[in-house]
């Protein structure tokens, strides 16, 4: 019994990290200050904010903004 509580309790710790870093993010341009953020939402005021793209990992997103011209201050 002890076997199977010590594996669970391991499986949980390594899938928690993982999950966290999952789900959309958004690279936001906010048109006032000329400069790009990532978002965990997309943007709903669109005067103030544009979405630049939607990424399935931080990862990715921070690669696309990297390279993004209008990300670059």
């Amino acid at each position: 019994m002890k076997k199977y509580l010590l594996a669970a309790t391991l499986i949980g710790a390594f899938a928690v990290p993982v999950l966290a870093n999952a789900g959309p993010f958004y690279i936001v341009f906010d048109k006032t200050t000329k400069t790009c953020s990532m978002a965990r939402t997309a943007p709903t005021d669109t005067e103030k904010f544009s979405m630049m793209g939607q990424y399935n990992s931080e990862a990715d997103a921070h690669m696309a903004m990297a390279g993004m011209t209008g990300c670059k201050g």
